[in-house]
């Protein structure tokens, strides 16, 4: 069923440029970094340890604060007691109920169990299909973000007699193209194609910068996840025809400024007066708009 929403292409184009040249240079709200920037002690950027480390954190990072969820991988991954965690081997060896326990030392789970499952289960199939490289995964997809996507989310295995995924929430519509976007980003893999054709993975924070600069505007109160389409559709067609870098501008490049617009912005706007305590510091003033956005238990009550 449609909604009564529109998208402003024009204005997402001009959105688009403004967010991308502020946070590459002065920041969004003075930040410039992401919680899954910093990487653990002794790990160098773009290795299978790297590669690890961020596939099974993001799989969790779900109805979560990044920066603590981050952090707390970041300290179990430290820690010797625990790093096995972050070794597919051993991880898939490892009793369930030892995977769960350790999962909670640094608060890295907050669902011990859920987490747990998620967390062992993409482990094991790293180990078992892999040899314990996800980049021999990436490769037996061709590189293809596509493709890469629909394995994600068509592969399981039989447990218990029961048919089941072999990344479970790491094929999520968010989490699936945020960890392409992590392994373009963040482990510096330069191989990926068709990157242009992933759509922006969508959360709260971006969803509710969306709003607020209008690119996505109207009167309706619904379901958040029911405007999520409308918005990855938004960024898909703003960014057609804009290069950045000597290159084309793809909507996963928006992902990073538009979280930290709502993080530190938008997310501070009065339900009752609409009005945002740091609307004259922001970058992104001229475009925000006026109306209400109010964002609560996944109901969004729009008049914009």
């Amino acid at each position: 069923m449609d909604i009564p929403v529109v998208i402003d292409a024009k204005k997402g184009k001009e959105a688009a440029k403004l967010l991308y040249n502020s946070f590459s240079t002065t920041g969004i709200h003075g930040k410039t970094e992401m919680p899954e920037d910093l990487i653990p002690a002794g790990i160098k950027k773009g290795s299978i340890e790297h590669i690890i480390f961020l596939t099974l954190t993001v799989a969790i990072d779900y109805q979560r604060d990044a920066p603590s969820l981050w952090e707390s991988s970041r300290k179990t991954f430290n820690d010797p007691k625990t790093n096995y965690l972050f070794n597919p081997k051993l991880l898939s060896e490892a009793s369930f109920e030892k995977v769960a326990n350790d999962m909670q030392k640094y608060k890295l789970s907050k669902k011990p169990d859920k987490d747990a499952r998620i967390w062992q289960t993409i482990g094991t199939t790293f180990y078992k299909k892999w040899r314990g490289n996800p980049i021999n995964f990436l490769e037996n997809c061709r590189w293809d973000a596509l493709n890469i996507l629909k394995c994600l989310e068509t592969d399981s295995h039989l447990y218990n007699e029961e048919i089941v995924p072999d990344y479970p929430y790491l094929r999520g519509p968010k989490i699936g193209p945020l960890w392409l976007r992590m392994l373009k980003d963040n482990a510096g893999i330069t191989l990926l194609r068709n990157l242009d054709k992933v759509p922006i993975p969508v959360d709260i924070h971006v969803a509710r910068a969306t709003l607020a600069i209008g690119i996505v505007r109207g009167s309706v109160k619904t379901k958040l996840d029911k405007l999520f389409e409308y918005i990855r559709k938004a960024w898909f067609e703003s960014v057609k025809g804009l290069n950045i870098r000597n290159r084309q501008m793809i909507a996963l490049d928006l992902d990073e400024p538009l979280w930290h617009l709502s993080k530190y912005g938008c997310s501070k706007r009065d339900k009752t007066t609409n009005s945002c305590p740091v609307f004259n510091k922001c970058e992104m003033k001229e475009l925000c708009i006026k109306g209400k956005i109010y964002i609560n238990n996944n109901i969004v009550d729009l008049e914009t």
